[in-house]
């Protein structure tokens, strides 16, 4: 084993756990440590076996599923980089990926495959495979042949893990470079930080193409010899009945939202549980007095980002605290900046700034970006802003770029705003961000048309032609004129503040 390789200290704690249950599915299937080392073994066989070197792309567009994740460990195991992509993603938007990251095989779901198999040709990626969530797909077939014996692949810890592509507000997406140290050191500092131990069941309801689902939760799971319970997707109704067999459950203010619609959401349901997280986007106090107050539980939040997985938490034993983040966990250093770059006092309101080992190693291929983001004393412009207290606890107030977070998805106002510009009968648009109970935030588009020759329901089917649906605009306001300042930039604050009653 390698210890540079994430992998390998994965694979260390899964040896001295070989019979032990690392998931369990929601139709009753269990998957030993023992198992994942088998799976991940031929996994990797395959992968290699198609052609992917160490430091290749391996890009996926898959729905849930336990071989899902397998997939992922094998391509960290492989010494590859792990690419993955939102299934909601259309075919335009899957276009850039391929063309960016050059991967060297793309694992699809088998539905629409033929599509993606051109798509892929197109853009010179050497193999393009299926894998199904029912557990077929022609990649399976050609692991099922492969021997279980594999020797991880060595790498460096500084080098490339994963990709995570975020959007920027120029609608360009960025390829956050995470690197196996990266990954390593949030996790092994979040599994101490909330108390993980061997006796822990998570309940695992998060999509695996977001760091959410893919790293933090899971990355716990596997460094505490833990378990899971696997859920294909979040369904509250299903996720109740489970809580007294869990521990642990990770999840975005939407979970809790739709808990707290349920009757038998109360403090017997939730007895066995010992930990609720929240994070994505933020979690409306309101939410969190009316869980507490039903279930006894206090939720703990914490705040993350792709460039660099988890920056702070509130902590599991402590003051939890109501509307904030909590403090900077072990590792990282938050600073709170003006304009200038100028360290603000205690309770002052600037732009947060991060180092530590948990910091990107930069963006894929687009070194001007990453400079641009980095401080020339080595910090990390997040561009939120944020309020760090004398006791060290920070709040985030707002986002210095206009990112709209909605259900914990990552929504860039300029993308969205492109595709409704281009509609005839559009002379421009604005993409804002209103609150929402059950989102967090909800995306709402402000249009200025050209005569009465658009509607609402045009604007909001164009963009869900084009665009993933959560993407798509709840509510369209229409205007004869944007609010610009002197510069001629359109003042959303003024749109927010305008539309916010008004948002359903």
């Amino acid at each position: 084993m390698n210890q540079g390789n994430l992998f390998s200290s994965f694979e260390k704690l899964a040896l001295d756990a070989r019979k032990s249950t690392l998931i369990e599915t929601s139709d009753g299937r269990r998957y030993t440590y023992q198992d994942m080392l088998d799976v991940t073994a031929r996994f990797a066989a395959s992968l290699i076996a198609h052609g992917v070197q160490p430091g290749d792309r391996v890009a996926a567009q898959v729905e849930k599923s336990v071989d899902a994740f397998f997939l992922y460990l094998s391509v960290l195991r492989a010494g590859a980089i792990y690419l993955p992509l939102n299934t909601a993603y259309k075919t335009a938007e899957l276009a850039f990926f391929l063309e960016d990251a050059e991967p060297r095989v793309f694992i699809c779901d088998p539905a629409g495959a033929e599509e993606k198999q051109a798509l892929a040709a197109q853009h010179g990626v050497a193999a393009c495979l299926t894998l199904s969530a029912d557990h077929t797909g022609s990649f399976l077939e050609h692991a099922e042949g492969a021997d279980a014996e594999f020797d991880t692949v060595a790498r460096d810890g500084d080098e490339v893990a994963a990709i995570i592509y975020t959007s920027g507000t120029t609608g360009r997406p960025k390829g956050a470079m995470l690197t196996h140290a990266n990954l390593l050191s949030n996790g092994q500092t979040l599994t101490r930080l909330w108390g993980f131990t061997q006796s822990d069941v998570l309940l695992h309801a998060l999509p695996l193409f977001h760091a959410h689902g893919l790293f933090i939760s899971s990355h716990c799971v596997l460094l505490s010899q833990s378990r899971m319970l696997f859920l294909p997707k979040y369904k509250a109704e299903e996720v109740l009945s489970l809580l007294p067999r869990a521990t642990v459950m990770a999840g975005v203010p939407t979970f809790y939202t739709r808990l707290l619609e349920l009757p038998g959401l109360d403090r017997e349901s939730t007895a066995n549980m010992r930990l609720f997280i929240s994070g994505s986007a933020p979690l409306l106090p309101e939410t969190a007095r009316e869980f507490e107050s039903r279930t006894g539980h206090r939720i703990l939040e914490r705040y993350g980002m792709t460039e660099s997985v988890i920056i702070a938490s509130n902590p599991f034993v402590g003051e939890r605290r109501i509307g904030s983040v909590g403090r900077p966990i072990d590792g990282v250093d938050v600073r709170i900046v003006d304009e200038q770059g100028v360290l603000q006092p205690a309770g002052a309101v600037g732009e947060i700034q991060i180092r530590g080992s948990g910091v990107m190693k930069g963006y894929w291929r687009n070194p001007e970006k990453t400079q641009a983001d980095m401080t020339s004393d080595g910090w990390f412009r997040t561009g939120d802003l944020g309020i760090l207290s004398a006791d060290g606890y920070l709040d985030i107030v707002g986002r210095a770029k206009d990112l709209v977070i909605t259900g914990g998805y990552n929504v860039y106002p300029k993308e969205v705003e492109m595709v409704i510009d281009a509609l005839p009968g559009v002379h421009e648009s604005a993409v804002i961000g209103l609150p929402d109970r059950d989102f967090g935030e909800a995306v709402t588009a402000v249009v200025v048309p050209k005569g009465d020759s658009v509607d609402a329901a045009a604007v909001i089917g164009h963009v869900k032609a084009s665009l993933a649906n959560y993407k798509v605009p709840k509510q369209v306001f229409f205007v004869d004129t944007l609010p610009r300042n002197a510069m001629g930039k359109v003042m959303k604050n003024e749109l927010r503040a305008r539309y916010e009653k008004q948002a359903k």
